[in-house]
Parts: structure tokens; sequence; C-alpha cells
């Protein structure tokens, strides 16, 4: 289960709560999170190579994961 979807979970059962005592222990829960800590900040290097693959990607410089896994399955026999 991804991030997302258990984000959506936890939204939607809390949405459901209609006990007041849980709800303010809840936010006191929440309100206690630095959520400004779960952002990674990326580096010039990182950014640059983000950029990168962005401009190989509008350029048509990939492959499709399929055909990558089937040169992977070629290599892997010789």
């Amino acid at each position: 289960m991804t991030t997302i979807q258990i984000r959506q979970k936890v939204i939607d059962k809390i949405s459901k709560i209609e006990d007041i005592e849980l709800l303010k222990a809840l936010k006191k829960i929440v309100d206690t999170l630095d959520i400004s800590s779960n952002v990674y900040e990326m580096t010039n290097d990182e950014i640059n190579a983000v950029n990168e693959g962005r401009e190989q990607i509008k350029q048509g410089k990939f492959i499709d994961n399929s055909d990558l896994e089937k040169e992977e399955d070629e290599w892997l026999k010789e």
C-alpha cells in the first residue's frame, strides 16, 4: 500500500469519527508532528539531474519499461 493510499484511508476513518474527545486527542497528536521535517530538500546536483531527465524524456531519449525488461531478460540469458 502506498503512502497516498494509507493517508487516504486514515483521512476516511477520521472523517467518520463523532467522538469529540477522540478527535481532540488525535488533533493533539497531529499538532506535535513536525511535518516540515518530512520534506526532502534536493541538492542542486539532484535538481539538475531531474531537469536533465525531463529534457531527455521530451526528446524521446528513454526506453519503455517493458522493452527494458526484455533487454534485461536477453542480457541474463547470455
